[in-house]
């Protein structure tokens, strides 16, 4: 694994927490950093979850959803022990964990964020999450990523209706 270690496989190796290492090329060109890995991958958009920094309440929280839903920003403020919720600024997210923006795990970060995992993922045997860096993801059991981000589990993923979907293709 020389030079493909990150922050997060760091912290999974010292826990002693079972992980695989997943790599590909990543396009910049790509729209979407979590459609990318799964398609990249083959592995359902349902088991590959993305990294989201929000604030609630005046502070950064992170939530971990599957690819094919979206963050509920009231879901993650209630999950939190809040009200409202709002999507951080990309810079302070990138600042706060230590990663880029498309490669933010919730595992392994500058500063310790609280992290709610969407309930989702524990029907799953393993999940995909970032692993640091764009175009490497950690494959890993659900229990396994909770322990290792000190995570709650709560619904915060509210899944993409078809109109959600034909929405988002037109406002590319």
């Amino acid at each position: 694994m020389a030079g493909r270690g990150t922050t997060a496989t760091a912290a999974l190796e010292r826990a002693k927490i079972p992980f695989t290492l997943h790599e590909y090329a990543h396009d910049p060109r790509h729209e979407s950093y979590g459609t990318e890995a799964s398609e990249a991958l083959g592995v359902s958009p349902d088991r590959v979850f993305k990294t989201l920094v929000a604030e609630v309440e005046g502070a950064l929280v992170t939530g971990v959803v599957p690819v094919g839903a979206q963050l509920d920003l009231k879901a993650l403020a209630a999950a939190c022990g809040g009200k409202k919720a709002a999507m951080a600024q990309v810079t302070a997210a990138e600042r706060a964990t230590g990663y880029v923006a498309g490669g933010i795990s919730p595992v392994g970060q500058r500063k310790r964020l609280p992290v709610v995992l969407d309930s989702s993922a524990m029907g799953f045997g393993t999940v995909f999450c970032s692993a640091g860096r764009r175009g490497l993801e950690i494959e890993l059991a659900p229990a396994d990523l909770v322990r290792a981000a000190g995570a709650t589990v709560a619904d915060i993923g509210r899944r993409l209706s078809r109109v959600d979907h034909q929405a988002s293709e037109v406002s590319r």
